[in-house]
């Protein structure tokens, strides 16, 4: 939200700024990834648009996920062409964002990347209040978070924020908790549904599921490949967290984002999007699933990507669903 007027600030701290990331359909005419199965009727008889996912545990799904899903617009630190509800409306079911305090009011959540001063996207209560409403009118659909605690946040504020926006309702809390749901305990997508529990939210970093939870760990569940990669190839599935972390009984994210290096800082490499979200070829969507899926025996349970709407993300998708 801070639009033009930091664009000369953010060009002129290049040499000095790390913009850090998170901790981390085929093509329509004008270039924009069509919705999977758009055409698909929403009935009791499908799951995220496709009947096939009923049947299947939400843990034997692969989604592509939006990376810093609200930074939305043309400067160099922001993340997505399209807005959040445009993202869900052409089959994104994954939504990752950064949070901070704010730096008007510290009782207030906000939607920053790497700070408030450099990118401000709203706060998170107006962020779930637009996912929640998205699900009210999508009785069918599974939607999963992804929330980073850069100022380590207790996690009660996230609780009250999330119950003030009345997307609570909505969140998932597994049947073992507080303790940790094993892999192959999860229901399926279809019982998440009927259920009414259809979202499924994850914090990196502070989550106590004694206190909140419906907030689970994410790095109880998840492993995840680098983030900020500058090598196009993407040649690497190796685990970069949590440090030292077998894949065993965890899902997996594959941070499949390319930036590119500008004297030190690190951006979006938005003029190759479309390359890097291909669903095959050289560098694409498909291609370091196959090499992660090749290591770990399992298709990736996420693919993060910037620029959802560039590219095949969706046909990517149905690939890694094998469909």
């Amino acid at each position: 939200m801070m639009g033009h007027k930091f664009h000369r600030l953010i060009l002129a701290l290049c040499g000095t700024l790390l913009l850090s990331h998170t901790s981390w359909g085929a093509p329509s005419a004008n270039g924009v990834s069509s919705r999977e199965d758009a055409s698909a009727d929403t009935t009791a008889s499908t799951c995220n648009g496709r009947s096939e996912y009923c049947d299947r545990s939400y843990s034997n799904v692969s989604f592509v996920g939006s990376h810093d899903s609200p930074f939305v617009g043309k400067l160099p630190q922001q993340n997505q062409n399209i807005k959040i509800e445009n993202q869900l409306d052409m089959g994104v079911r994954y939504l990752q964002a950064q949070t901070h305090h704010s730096v008007l009011d510290k009782s207030v959540l906000q939607l920053c990347h790497t700070s408030c001063f450099l990118e401000d996207a709203g706060t998170l209560k107006s962020f779930l209040e637009t996912v929640k409403g998205w699900l009210d009118e999508n009785p069918n659909e599974v939607i999963t978070l992804l929330l980073t605690n850069g100022d380590s946040v207790d996690i009660t504020e996230f609780g009250d924020t999330f119950s003030e926006s009345g997307i609570s309702d909505y969140a998932f809390v597994p049947s073992s908790s507080p303790d940790t749901l094993s892999i192959d305990k999860w229901p399926t997508i279809g019982e998440m549904i009927s259920s009414g529990k259809r979202l499924v939210v994850f914090l990196d970093y502070g989550a106590d599921a004694k206190k909140v939870d419906y907030i689970l760990n994410e790095f109880n569940y998840y492993f995840e490949t680098a983030y900020d990669v500058t090598d196009s190839s993407f040649s690497n599935c190796s685990i970069d967290r949590p440090s030292g972390a077998s894949a065993s009984g965890r899902m997996y994210i594959v941070n499949h984002f390319l930036d590119v290096d500008i004297f030190g800082v690190k951006i979006p490499d938005r003029e190759h999007a479309s390359k890097t979200n291909a669903a095959t070829g050289d560098g694409s969507i498909g291609a370091q699933a196959s090499l992660c899926e090749g290591q770990y025996n399992r298709a990736p349970n996420v693919v993060l990507l910037d620029f959802v709407d560039k590219g095949d993300a969706m046909q990517a998708q149905k690939d890694l669903n094998g469909l």
